[in-house]
């Protein structure tokens, strides 16, 4: 029965009365310090020219939330206007129903605030998990690289030929030039030809297929350029498209996809995915379980990457790593900056036995690594990576390392409330009675 004396909450009523004070959503918006978002990025505004500009908060908690909960920027406005603990982690005092802004002004932002923003970013998930702890929890630390993949199609040459015939025929179109042959029903039929390729009867004909289209596909660029003015704007688009044609098999610097030129091939031995496509990133861990750096590489010998990664970590944190594991990729460092470099190797014969197990224990902690790296690919927006160009492989990688701490604060902090309050393993659920 309700009781009449006490007031119900409507929607109108302020959030922090209607929600859950134990929830991880809401524990985490008390918890994080979002004066610092406020100081950084308050410089990148001006105050007297333009539109007035969103709230900092709001901006930061939705780029927290898109990773946290791996939603694109359309879903991350779209169930905002009907999450109440979105709201609120965003800064809200009371329920709004309406989208707080365009999905593409968190593209702007993003390019507001730059790489320099998303390091601080990570650098406060860092923050809310070490808090309490000690001073030595620093010392040692773990690396690993793996791969982040943009999101482009898997290449190959007859693929590229055909994008390039169509994107020159719609350039021709669009600008109104004459042109000598569109090779409509030619391109049909090598098509078609491509088709079924690892059929041996068709292995032939597929190969007589490509080199036809190379062949048209060369033309039509040679010809786009020869009726086009001076000053048009495409020199460097077509400068792309003679690059490709000009690219054979083992080719240094070949490129892979026209909308995304800087992306590498790149293979790390694995058996089910020998050639992956994007670029290389260095992740390093703590002992605790947080990462404490995230750094983007194009395809670099891992031993290569660590001065970087120790660099972005002490630029992070303030604190210096004096011992790095890694695995065996990591071969012929042994120490770089002051840090040593531990991988994996033969027992030294002079070391003891207490050593030896102290060796053997550090190294099956570091295994603890590849669980992470499989959380931020599955979980947090590493396996693909939708934003764009080079500067968008930065923010994707810090993002999502930052999104693994704060999921992880999220879920130390509702544990320890769980804890004080004693609801955790004593909460009393109504069996459902049988019919």
């Amino acid at each position: 029965m309700i009781n009449k004396t006490t007031p119900q909450p409507s929607l109108f009523s302020s959030l922090t009365d209607q929600l859950n004070p134990r929830h991880p959503l809401y524990l985490l918006a008390n918890k994080i310090d979002w004066r610092r978002f406020e100081e950084a990025f308050s410089p990148l505004y001006c105050a007297v020219n333009g539109r007035p500009a969103k709230p900092i908060r709001l901006m930061c908690g939705l780029l927290i939330l898109k990773h946290v909960r791996n939603l694109s920027d359309e879903s991350v406005v779209e169930q905002w206007s009907e999450n109440a603990y979105y709201q609120y982690f965003c800064g809200m005092l009371e329920f709004t129903p309406s989208y707080p802004c365009n999905a593409s002004e968190l593209v702007h932002f993003r390019k507001r605030v730059g790489e320099n923003g998303m390091e601080l970013i990570l650098s406060e998930s860092i923050r809310v998990n070490q808090e309490d702890d000690g001073p030595d929890h620093h010392c040692t630390a773990f690396i690993d690289s793996t791969v982040q993949e943009k999101n482009v199609t898997y290449p190959t040459d007859a693929k590229l030929h055909k994008k390039i015939v169509r994107k020159v025929l719609s350039v021709v179109k669009s600008l109104g030039l004459p042109l000598r042959q569109s090779y409509t029903f030619v391109l049909k039929k090598i098509y078609r030809d491509q088709r079924f390729r690892n059929h041996p009867k068709n292995r032939g004909k597929a190969l007589k297929a490509d080199k036809r289209l190379r062949t048209i596909a060369g033309r039509l660029v040679r010809e786009l350029r020869r009726n086009l003015k001076e000053n048009h704007g495409y020199d460097s688009l077509l400068d792309l498209f003679e690059r490709v044609l000009s690219q054979k098999r083992n080719s240094p610097g070949k490129i892979y996809s026209l909308h995304e030129p800087e992306v590498q091939c790149i293979s790390k031995g694995k058996e089910h995915k020998k050639y992956e496509f994007g670029n290389k990133v260095s992740i390093v861990r703590s002992i605790t379980g947080v990462i404490l750096g995230a750094k983007s590489f194009r395809n670099e010998y891992d031993g290569h990457t660590i001065e970087e990664s120790l660099r972005q970590v002490e630029r992070i944190t303030g604190k210096k790593i004096r011992k790095l594991a890694g695995d065996r990729g990591y071969r012929g460092k042994k120490e770089v900056g002051g840090t040593g470099i531990l991988i994996p190797d033969v027992p030294n014969r002079k070391d003891s036995y207490y050593t030896r197990k102290k060796k053997h224990k550090l190294f099956c902690k570091r295994a603890g690594i590849e669980p992470t790296i499989g959380h931020l690919k599955s979980d947090f927006r590493l396996g693909r990576n939708f934003y764009k160009g080079v500067f968008g492989d930065v923010v994707n990688l810090l993002l999502a390392a930052a999104a693994y701490n704060f999921k992880r604060a999220m879920r130390v902090l509702w544990l320890l409330v769980e804890k004080i309050c004693g609801t955790l393993f004593s909460c009393n659920i109504p069996q459902m009675s049988t019919f």
